[in-house]
């Protein structure tokens, strides 16, 4: 099982990292250059806004048919027929909640010409993930790999040609930005579509409310999750927008820095899609999991630790690189935000797990608190210190929820992580944070300085022994299948 998470995990970064970069950096960033700090604040805002009330076009469908056709893959035509009108009956009411909340918030004209947009698209990437769950479930590690980076393939083609390809004497809109990603979403999900198709060999679409109440009740703690993750994860943009008079220009400075952190998000994202179906098919058949753990960790917290560091000792370097205003309140709030990415990375490794387990109760539980934390610590920092205080309230819940998963790992399923795994973490912090400082210090070329951390960091692995040569290669070549 180890053979399989590392080399598929190194497909899909592989792939991952050919499109999502140029997609975050070259596209996405260039269209905030190009529209401006205030428009596209207000477009991040109305995203976030989406995005929060996601859960009700999945209610932890997805999550749930991911773990249930890991466990059961005979069950992937029944499931198929029920979930994908289910699919579309949730996207039904996701629209009327969305509307019916922008109403209560006071959204004017402005807001919902794009909102319907939104909508639409955050349908298609819901059903897509829903697509995907059914191939990573079966184990088609390298075909998910693919459907992963189409979409985004898509929308770079379409926005290149739109922002370089003098195909049109405009100034570039927003909105052609979202109409592009809904033309990438709709040919991702057909090709999606027509995989699960030919894996499921039946499909028949039904309305079936039984069948609907049923899957329902077996994801809804899934939809609570999710749901509660998705809003303390995002919810600071949209405060920051409606607690603030000049809102829209605090959340594109707050976007400037909140693009890296999910370029990074996507990756550490990878590493969840693989492990959800790798680790409930270890418990269903009661493998030890504390090997994948430990692996699973080194190969996310060290990169995770590298751009921690990057984040506190070159901000101003790389935040001076990509944008052209507003580089010194971002490079504060950037420096927070990467520190903050090693919660996640962390969360992203026990969640997970715990997920596969069904600790759900606990999860949400844990997750119910960290939103009151967020929410308290952003009316209270929000006013004060403005975007800054959003990162500091960032910085605090995923610092928060990365130690109580480990807590509640080790309680409920009698997790051990071997005392010398911990020291040889515990002590690859302060020395890569070392290089950082020592790179910055010296080194007046911080391209350099950022080449020589990256390669500080390796040797700090290799040193400590948390990355082996001689067991990455048996792992590859002999390892199990």
């Amino acid at each position: 099982m180890k053979r399989k998470f590392v080399t598929n995990l190194a497909l899909v970064l592989f792939l991952n990292l050919l499109v999502k970069p140029f997609w975050i950096f070259g596209i996405d960033r260039t269209v905030q250059n190009v529209v401006g700090a205030d428009e596209y604040g207000f477009y991040f805002s109305l995203i976030s806004f989406s995005l929060l009330l996601n859960i009700f076009l999945d209610l932890g469908i997805t999550n749930f048919n991911n773990r249930s056709i890991a466990r059961n893959p005979e069950k992937l035509p029944e499931y198929f027929s029920s979930i994908v009108g289910l699919k579309f009956l949730l996207a039904v009411i996701y629209a009327l909640v969305c509307l019916g909340a922008g109403l209560l918030l006071g959204y004017g004209k402005d807001h919902f010409g794009l909102l319907w947009a939104l909508i639409l698209n955050q349908f298609l990437a819901s059903f897509i993930l829903y697509l995907r769950s059914n191939i990573s479930g079966l184990h088609y590690f390298r075909t998910d790999s693919l459907i992963s980076v189409l979409d985004r393939t898509l929308v770079i083609i379409i926005c290149g040609i739109l922002l370089w390809g003098n195909v049109t004497d405009r100034a570039f809109r927003i909105e052609w930005f979202i109409f592009a990603q809904t033309a990438a979403y709709v040919i991702t999900a057909i090709v999606a579509f027509l995989i699960v198709l030919y894996r499921s060999k039946y499909f028949r679409f039904r309305i079936d409310i039984r069948k609907f109440a049923s899957i329902l009740r077996e994801s809804y703690p899934f939809a609570l999750l999710i749901l509660l993750m998705f809003f303390y994860y995002r919810i600071d943009s949209v405060l920051l927008e409606r607690l603030l008079e000049n809102g829209k220009q605090q959340v594109g400075i707050y976007a400037q820095s909140f693009r890296i952190l999910d370029a990074a998000y996507m990756f550490a994202t990878l590493f969840a899609g693989l492990l959800l179906p790798i680790f409930s098919r270890m418990l269903k058949k009661k493998e030890p999991v504390e090997e994948m753990v430990s692996l699973s960790c080194t190969l996310i917290l060290l990169p995770a630790l590298l751009l921690a560091a990057i984040g506190v000792f070159y901000s101003k370097q790389v935040i001076g690189l990509l944008y052209n205003e507003h580089m010194e309140a971002s490079s504060r709030i950037f420096s927070l935000l990467m520190i903050g990415f090693t919660g996640i990375a962390i969360s992203h490794i026990f969640g997970t797990l715990l997920t596969a387990n069904r600790n759900l109760r606990e999860l949400s539980f844990l997750a119910f608190t960290a939103v009151i934390l967020n929410l308290t610590l952003n009316l209270i920092l929000i006013p004060k210190y403005l975007a800054y205080g959003a990162a500091l309230t960032f910085l605090v819940t995923q610092g928060y929820m990365a130690l109580g998963q480990i807590i509640i790992a080790m309680l409920r399923l009698k997790l051990i992580i071997p005392v010398n795994f911990i020291l040889r973490i515990s002590l690859s912090i302060p020395l890569i944070m070392a290089g950082g400082y020592i790179t910055e210090k010296y080194l007046e070329n911080w391209y350099m300085g950022i080449g020589l951390l990256v390669a500080w960091t390796g040797l700090v692995a290799f040193a400590l022994r948390l990355v082996i040569i001689g067991d990455l290669i048996k792992l590859l070549h002999t390892g199990e299948k």
